[in-house]
């Protein structure tokens, strides 16, 4: 898949499929998937890094990151996320991180909010790299919304978020994620857009879904309202896990066919 194709499931009213992944393991078995497109989000700093946002995301990390999982999925198209701050602290600051994550093996760069940044998009762009746009809840400004709370309930909320992507389309943007808000704003603004919608609680008539491989495969007690797990993964791993610990414990494991043969004469 390439930036291209967004576009054209859009117009053939085919849903694009996206999952987050943060390390090769897992980016080695979604590249063998079906999965469309894979997102490399600052998400990370709390599902790999245990903070408690995702304010803590550095450069650092996303390159990094971005790096591990383009080096095993060279068959998706990888969308890395501007950490916070990275593109309010001067144009230059913005395109050095830009060049970093692409360097990394980013194919797009995904860039939180609005108000702001309609220009910096537009430089971006121009300069040759895809843009996705984020609208509603955008948690890199948690703080300011008072919490990990739905956009958008109220008039003036769902308007000021229409106007921003329409907005974000205008300025060059290929696709945008619309983060918890309610879903006839969601329909109304995918109707309103010629290019895609990937929603992420935004309900079924946005162009496509992305969800944190995590809590997609039940492997975190996180389950927010949007969330359905596909997997118990948290207790599948679990019992692996003491079955070994059970038969190192016991003496079952290593047998004879997990041993090497000795030297031979």
């Amino acid at each position: 898949m390439n930036v291209l194709d967004f576009q054209k499931k859009k117009e053939k009213k085919e849903k694009i499929s996206m999952v987050t992944c943060y390390d090769a393991w897992s980016a080695k078995i979604i590249a063998e998937s079906n999965i469309d497109s894979i997102l490399v989000g600052d998400s990370l700093a709390m599902v790999m890094h245990g903070y408690p946002t995702t304010i803590n995301a550095t450069v650092e990390m996303m390159y990094l990151h971005t790096q591990a999982v383009a080096k095993c999925a060279k068959n998706k198209f990888i969308i890395s996320d501007m950490p916070f701050l990275s593109h309010r602290k001067g144009l230059s600051f913005l395109m050095d991180t830009v060049q970093k994550l692409e360097q990394a093996g980013a194919t797009a760069i995904k860039l939180e909010g609005g108000t702001g940044n309609f220009e910096l998009i537009h430089h971006v762009v121009e300069s040759g790299i895809p843009v996705m746009g984020h609208l509603g809840l955008t948690p890199q400004s948690v703080n300011l919304l008072g919490g990990f709370k739905t956009q958008g309930k109220d008039k003036c909320q769902s308007e000021a978020i229409l106007q921003q992507a329409t907005l974000l389309q205008e300025a060059g943007c290929f696709a945008i994620v619309l983060e918890c808000i309610p879903a006839p704003l969601a329909k109304t603004i995918t109707e309103k857009l010629s290019i895609p919608t990937i929603g992420i609680g935004a309900g079924p008539d946005v162009d496509g879904q992305v969800l944190v491989l995590q809590d997609l495969l039940g492997c975190h007690t996180f389950k927010p309202k949007f969330l359905k797990t596909y997997l118990n993964g948290f207790e599948l791993i679990q019992n692996a896990l003491n079955t070994y610990d059970k038969e190192v414990k016991s003496g079952l494991f290593p047998l004879e066919e997990h041993c090497y043969d000795g030297i031979q004469k």
